[in-house]
């Protein structure tokens, strides 16, 4: 794969109005977009642009707009929607694309820009690496629309109505009524979509974060603050507690006694649930290696297998597109069901296990004991530079001794972030104590060698 400029594991993301998060990318961004679509045969191709609550999203839509206009793309606007409500409506619109205009969890004052194809799914890295070129150099200047055949823009009037009901349509029959819910909106892209579906369903609502005013998405809340939805759960007596990302793609949950559920333990539910119906696709589920292994043996007991990606959303799709398999997601709580969509998405995610809830009677506490978890030691650092792991001697030394001591009963995973200036640092083994204080070590070397 070429060494990309612009892209990350999930579309570019940065400070916004800092390159490339700027108007002048997002513009180049969407000319791009349009021509390369043009030139896989869609004559006059069609973008559903959706974001979420950021107040530079609608500086970086404009600029979209502009871009994909002049080249002869027509424009459909769903305003603020979670990102797998894009996918969702690329395909129900038989759309070209779609372009979802946020930074996920990061911080309000970041942005982002991601593509889905005609399909609903991410660009593979060979046109990802293609529309990068078109970004970054002169070859399409010269594309120029004009008159009649100049692109569009209109809005999506029933955006969030029709990712709704593409949800729900995930649990047919399914009723909440009676079940107490705490929501945790991250003040975000769900702020409304969430709740509303939940409402449909009949459950009753403790709704939180929910009042985006631009700069609070992320802030101290949402799935990246799993404490919030702990206190939430604890405070209001739920049974169940639900906790988004900025662009909703993500789940973590909350059991009722005010334990967080992570996707590991998201994954282990709805994959046994998914044997024990017959419907998990090959008998096989698809984790990173992030994943906990003890979701290995808890799949195994149950007559399925584990496959593992490297890690990103995108890999465990690709992945799952490739096998053909029909459950997979990541520990952050990425989880994607494609009997019922094209990527990861947190309300869909969440409405599974609500409905094993309502099914078994079980509470969410009895349900997550089907994983049994291999203690972990886990270190987010953040970083100046991002040189090659095994040019850092000292940092190198470690991790060889600590997976030494390990023989093969854990192990040590260590990589950068694919869209922060971080290094991140997993020690899994049998023993918390020896595990975490590797971790320190190993964590203290890299502060030295290059910790912001």
């Amino acid at each position: 794969m070429a060494v990309r400029k612009l892209f990350g594991t999930d579309g570019i993301r940065g400070s916004a109005n800092c390159h490339p998060i700027t108007p002048e990318i997002a513009l180049r961004w969407g000319r791009a977009a349009g021509y390369l679509m043009r030139r896989k045969g869609a004559d006059r191709p069609r973008f559903v642009i959706g974001r979420d609550t950021r107040c530079s999203g609608g500086m970086l839509e404009s600029a979209l707009i502009a871009g994909l206009n002049s080249v002869g793309a027509d424009v459909l606007l769903t305003g603020i929607i979670p990102t797998p409500a894009v996918a969702c409506l690329v395909t129900e619109l038989h759309a070209a694309g779609g372009i979802v205009i946020s930074a996920s969890h990061n911080p309000a004052g970041d942005n982002g820009l991601k593509l889905f194809g005609a399909d609903g799914y991410k660009l593979d890295d060979a046109l990802e690496e293609r529309l990068e070129a078109l970004i970054l150099t002169d070859e399409i200047d010269n594309e120029r629309s004009l008159g009649e055949a100049l692109g569009t823009t209109s809005i999506i009037p029933d955006a969030s109505e029709r990712y709704g009901a593409m949800a729900k349509a995930s649990v047919p029959g399914i009723s909440l009524h009676g079940l107490k819910i705490a929501v945790d909106c991250a003040n975000g892209a769900s702020f409304q979509t969430t709740p509303q579906v939940l409402k449909d369903l009949g459950a009753t609502l403790f709704v939180f974060h929910a009042e985006p005013n631009g700069m609070n998405i992320n802030d101290r809340c949402g799935s990246t603050h799993d404490d919030e939805i702990s206190r939430l759960v604890k405070e209001t007596g739920a049974q169940i507690g639900i906790s988004h990302d900025g662009d909703a793609d993500r789940l973590v949950l909350c059991d009722e006694k005010g334990e967080v559920v992570d996707g590991d333990e998201i994954l282990a539910m709805t994959a046994l649930d998914a044997l024990r119906r017959g419907t998990l696709a090959g008998k096989t589920l698809v984790a990173t290696v992030m994943s906990n292994f003890g979701l290995d043996e808890s799949i195994a007991a149950a007559g399925g297998k584990v496959i593992r990606t490297a890690v990103g959303d995108r890999y465990v799709v690709e992945a799952m597109r490739a096998g053909n398999f029909s459950i997979g997601g990541e520990q952050s709580g990425h989880l994607i069901f494609r009997d019922h969509g094209t990527t990861g998405d947190g309300l869909i995610a969440a409405l599974q296990v609500l409905r094993i809830m309502t099914e078994s009677g079980k509470p969410l506490s009895e349900l997550r004991r089907c994983l049994k978890k291999y203690p972990q030691a886990q270190r987010n650092l953040r970083v100046k530079e991002k040189p090659p792991l095994e040019s850092l001697s000292e940092v190198a030394r470690l991790v060889s001794e600590t997976e030494a001591a390990l023989s093969g009963k854990g192990r040590v995973l260590l990589r950068y972030s694919g869209t922060e200036p971080k290094v991140r640092l997993l020690i899994e083994g049998p023993d918390e104590v020896v595990i975490n204080a590797a971790a320190d070590k190993i964590a203290s070397a890299l502060t030295s060698a290059i910790g912001a």
